[in-house]
């Protein structure tokens, strides 16, 4: 086990804790196994190697730099304000680095070695680097523009929300609305509407029932009359023929065409729009909706074949969907499915960008622009040091950061030095 690098090791504990987790609910929920239906054995075995799968890539994944520092910072906004309090121009002053305190609890070390980044300098080192940066951002070479030897931080008039409010509005609108793709196109924002709601009730009804949580019963003396369990506790009872016995038996059924929609029109897109034709790739694009499909229209012939065919077939179909939902659930922790649960990422970056608004803006070291966060910058500056690069730059006057630079004059100062290479 020492031998597995640590970014692994942490994967492969949280992937056996998530499974343990799930098989122990399983247990607790059906009360010993009591109410688990062993014809949804295989089922539970697919969830529970899922579970591990997805534990593992999501740990490996929330310990790169980039997403690590948006859960940290998310995480420290959310409970330690105190700590992570955004006051940029109070770091700046004391000129060490953005969370001097909270140092070794954000960034105790870049990733392991061997893990196919190149390290350039010692933590230490980097961060005595970056402290330097923070005192002053020398000019560029030739002295191009104005500001020249400073770097001004500007701070906004502006009140940023409490970080429960950004969260609960990032839930609403992000999580729930997908408003981030509506503002892209109505269409893509229907068809993933249909998509993600289908498969999220789909998803709610089948676990609960597959892994024993939830189970129905009749009543002794009314064989009419259901009452749902959940964990072993008595919920709700209703009668088999009332409205509310329709929508639970058949909330499956319509979660089945509220996909299927979805999947028409992902199929409409991938064959008529130019821009996805040319980029899709089968892997990515075409197969997690082939396996949707598979599902979907497995779990439709089902009720078709009890309701209207008197079962006939059931057992082949009941075959070929558990088949399809197995190839399902070993898709999503590899393939582009996984984005469900990489989503949980925008809700710090939610918060992270809230705060920043309203704390000290960063001003370019060539034009003296306001052109982003400076908390952003900073933490910029930090997350290229653990990747392993270094974007500091020596001059006749000092050295200088990159990320000091706003985008345009990176832009003007690539064609400046390209045309002073051609002595033009």
């Amino acid at each position: 086990m020492q031998s597995v690098p640590r970014i692994h090791r942490i994967g492969l504990l949280s992937g056996l804790s998530v499974a343990l987790a799930l098989t122990a609910t399983i247990g607790i929920g059906s009360l010993g196994l009591k109410h688990f239906d062993r014809a949804f054995v295989w089922y539970a075995v697919g969830s529970v190697l899922a579970a591990f799968a997805v534990g593992y890539r999501f740990a490996v994944w929330a310990q790169r730099p980039p997403s690590r520092m948006y859960f940290l910072r998310g995480f420290q906004l959310l409970f330690k304000r105190t700590c992570a309090g955004l006051n940029v121009r109070a770091r700046l002053d004391k000129v060490h680095s953005w969370t001097p305190r909270c140092a070794d609890s954000l960034h105790p070390d870049p990733l392991p070695q061997r893990e196919g980044i190149r390290h350039t300098a010692t933590r230490q080192g980097a961060r005595d680097r970056f402290a330097e940066t923070q005192r002053s951002i020398p000019p560029l070479p030739w002295g191009e523009g104005r500001g020249e030897g400073e770097r001004s931080v500007v701070q906004p008039e502006v009140t940023s929300e409490p970080a429960t409010l950004v969260l609960a509005k990032s839930l609403a609108t992000n999580f729930a609305a997908q408003e981030f793709i509506r503002r892209r196109s109505l269409y893509r924002w229907i068809m993933h509407l249909c998509l993600s709601g289908g498969c999220t009730l789909a998803f709610a009804i089948t676990f609960p029932l597959v892994l024993g949580w939830v189970h129905f019963e009749s009543f002794p003396d009314n064989a009419e009359k259901y009452r749902a369990f959940i964990f072993g506790f008595a919920a709700a009872s209703f009668d088999v023929h009332s409205a509310a016995a329709f929508v639970a038996f058949n909330l499956l059924n319509f979660s089945a065409v509220l996909v299927t929609v979805g999947l028409i029109m992902a199929a409409i897109r991938r064959v008529t729009d130019a821009g996805e034709r040319a980029t899709q790739k089968f892997a990515e694009d075409i197969l997690p909706l082939l396996l949707i499909f598979a599902v979907t229209a497995t779990g439709l012939m089902l009720t078709v074949s009890y309701k209207f065919l008197a079962g006939r077939g059931h057992a082949v179909i009941a075959v070929a969907h558990l088949l399809s939902v197995l190839a399902l659930l070993a898709y999503i922790p590899f393939g582009k499915l996984f984005h469900m649960f990489q989503r949980a990422c925008s809700l710090c970056v939610s918060i992270y960008k809230s705060a920043a608004e309203s704390d000290a803006r960063a001003s370019c070291g060539r034009c003296g622009e306001d052109f982003a966060s400076a908390v952003h910058v900073a933490d910029l500056k930090i997350v290229l040091d653990q990747l392993g690069f270094d974007y500091r730059f020596a001059t006749p006057r000092g050295e200088i950061h990159y990320q000091d630079i706003c985008p345009p004059c990176r832009r003007r100062l690539l064609a400046l030095n390209q045309g002073r290479t051609l002595h033009r």
